[in-house]
């Protein structure tokens, strides 16, 4: 049976072979039990319900041993025979072209290469799903071959409700991830209604289909951490010789070693999990892999002392690195964390002086002590960053829920008014007052045409348009359109693509739209083919997440999360090809609400008006709502959309004088 057959037959008639567990790949942990024997007999017929009943029978036990073993019923039976790639779109079956964009990203986000537990559908994070089971995976791929331009695809948390009519002009797929009764969004209420097979943790990028590997944070952290090195520098040099330090090698995590060497600096960044550290040093993506702390001393040392540019993976816990760094004298200039912490007791983060194989056992078999050893874990993992910002380490939380789970652990953490956090988070030192604020953020393309050599196009296109506009750009946003350039220029050298032929910069929305309007006009005059434009969720408008993405926003509202509602509505109906919206994601269920979308280009007069419309919506939306927080930089960059396009009238703080209020 072809590739195309495959797609259109959904879940097949007569069950596959059942497949033997694949031990060579990367799966996730499993998960601690919840379920009641009553709740594990509705999780049953919860799965069952995708399938005749002539085949309950075969699948009652089988789907019950998955229940038991690995926390979830994933039904590997399933998992196609294909290869998981994003294929050119013009080998998917489909009606609407739209929708086989969508099937491309589907498949992408699954790909081996760039999905952290392919065979579980995770994408990154731990528990970043795209589906919870292969069946729905089936259903999905079918729906989106046979529908038409008049029809939206709606998707309850991985599951297609269905194909309903709409129109041409509305999004073909509506997708929502955990949208949970506000009090049943606990990390346990996590675990039981995923278990049961009703919701799911689509992160932030997984559940929207628009992850690109970790080229997608490659570039934010490579502006974080040359950002970052900025606030250090006390004589406007740069960072060579000096050391930055984090963990995590996992999904977005990976990306930190490739940006460390992009930004010039020594870094060293450990993780627990073997597959892991060796996926990214065989991708390159890290340069070199050390087991022993007094080795890694040594090599840091001469590192900095030679002012390399190199990235050490540390095979181990980053407690390790922090005491032993502390007990040698090993300076560290920048400091941060990426585990995923969103995720503390399923597998994001690992309790130090326990083996990785131990603590997975202990995750699943005695979850109070998993995370009794997890939380004092964390205050030593504090206690030994204290003792290096004492020494002058800048320390910066990476929006991984580090300092929120460290605080919550009782960690020497908070500051002296016991109210915030004795460090500040990126965003509100570094990503908002210097990119959000103005407008700048992920903005990312996929070539579905596969081919390197419209990429190379694309950057190119993409790299003309950002010169051509700083030109003439106001002085508060050189340094953004500079930094971006040189990125833009050295992205091909940087060998950054994993998975689908991607690309990721920072742009405002005059840079978003001119970029876009670029390639529609290059695709129409067939120099590339079709583009799917997206973002990361973390941005500009699209995400509520008082820990991350809104904590520089100081009037209260950042618990609120009126933004990522309106951007989700707002992009729906000016012209999106998807549409997404998540609970959680990033630093975690109930903690955040993050939108995301997709947009096809096609080279057509629609596809131009379309992206015109949303695009400059998208952005404005956020620069609106953190202009009403009396963000400066916000009022700044709202007042010049609104003389970019008179149709946009936004209201704006008054400020009131401090004497007043005395």
């Amino acid at each position: 049976m072809t590739f195309k057959e495959q797609i259109l037959q959904g879940i097949p008639n007569e069950l596959p072979a059942a497949k033997p567990y694949d031990v060579n790949t990367n799966h996730a942990p499993k998960r601690s039990e919840i379920l009641s024997e009553d709740e594990k007999k509705l999780a049953l017929r919860n799965a069952l319900r995708y399938f005749d009943q002539k085949h309950h029978e075969t699948l009652i036990p089988e789907f019950r041993e998955e229940l038991e073993k690995y926390g979830r019923i994933y039904m590997y039976r399933l998992r196609p025979d294909y290869d998981m790639y994003a294929r050119p779109l013009e080998e998917y079956p489909c009606v609407s072209k739209q929708a086989g964009a969508i099937m491309l990203m589907i498949q992408n986000n699954l790909d081996p290469a760039v999905a952290q537990h392919p065979h579980e559908l995770i994408t990154y994070g731990g528990n970043g799903a795209v589906f919870q089971n292969w069946a729905q995976y089936l259903l999905t791929m079918q729906y989106l071959a046979t529908m038409n331009d008049e029809q939206t695809l709606h998707m309850y948390s991985g599951h297609p409700m269905g194909l309903f009519p709409s129109s041409k002009s509305a999004p073909r797929v509506i997708v929502t991830n955990g949208m949970m009764i506000p009090n049943y969004s606990s990390q346990d209420d996590w675990n039981k209604f995923n278990a049961l097979g009703v919701t799911q943790y689509g992160q932030m990028t997984a559940g929207s289909y628009m992850y690109i590997g970790p080229q997608g944070i490659v570039h934010g952290t490579t502006i974080t951490v040359l950002n970052g090195g900025r606030k250090i520098s006390k004589h406007g040099e740069g960072l060579e010789g000096k050391l930055f330090v984090s963990s995590g090698l996992g999904g977005m995590s990976g990306a930190q070693p490739k940006a460390g060497n992009i930004a010039g600096c020594v870094s060293v960044v450990a993780e627990i999990n073997p597959k892991a550290t060796h996926t990214r040093h065989s991708q390159g993506w890290v340069d070199e892999v050390i087991k022993d702390l007094d080795q890694l001393v040594s090599r840091v040392k001469s590192a900095k002392e030679n002012k390399e540019v190199v990235s050490i993976a540390y095979q181990g816990n980053i407690v390790d690195v922090w005491e032993k760094f502390d007990q040698e004298n090993v300076y560290i200039d920048l400091g941060s964390d990426q585990t995923s912490l969103h995720n503390p007791w399923a597998g994001g983060y690992y309790p130090v002086d326990i083996s990785f194989e131990e603590s997975n056992r202990l995750m699943a078999e005695d979850p109070a002590e998993f995370k009794k050893q997890v939380q004092s874990t964390l205050r030593r993992h504090a206690a030994a960053i204290n003792n290096h910002t004492a020494k002058g380490t800048y320390f910066f939380d990476y929006g991984n829920a580090f300092l929120l789970e460290a605080s919550r652990a009782g960690a020497d953490i908070m500051a002296k008014n016991n109210i915030d956090f004795r460090y500040p988070s990126y965003v509100q030192d570094i990503m908002g007052p210097m990119c959000f604020d103005y407008g700048f953020g992920p903005f990312r393309w996929v070539c579905t045409s596969g081919k390197s050599e419209d990429l190379d196009k694309s950057d190119e296109i993409a790299a003309t348009v950002l010169e051509e506009l700083q030109k003439k750009s106001p002085p508060e946003i050189q340094q953004q359109m500079a930094d971006n350039i040189k990125w833009i220029r050295a992205a091909k050298t940087n060998k950054l693509v994993v998975g689908s032929q991607a690309r990721i910069l920072y742009a405002d929305a005059e840079g978003r739209i001119e970029i876009a309007r670029a390639f529609n006009k290059a695709i129409e005059e067939g120099k590339i083919g079709p583009i799917v434009l997206g973002r990361d969720h973390h941005d500009v408008s699209g995400t509520d997440s008082p820990y991350r993405e809104t904590s520089n926003i100081y009037d209260g509202s950042k618990f609120t999360a009126d933004m990522a509602i309106h951007n989700v509505i707002g992009d729906s109906f000016r012209g999106a090809t998807w549409v997404s919206i998540h609970n959680g994601g990033g630093v975690g269920w109930g903690e955040v609400i993050n939108g995301g979308f997709g947009m096809l280009l096609d080279g057509t007069d629609e596809a131009e008006r379309r992206l015109e419309n949303m695009l400059f919506y998208d952005v404005n939306n956020g620069i609106a709502r953190r202009s009403w927080a009396r963000n400066e930089e916000a009022i700044f960059a709202i007042k010049r959309a609104m003389q970019v396009n008179p149709n946009l009238k936004v209201t704006l703080p008054n400020h009131v004088s401090h004497n007043l209020l005395r």
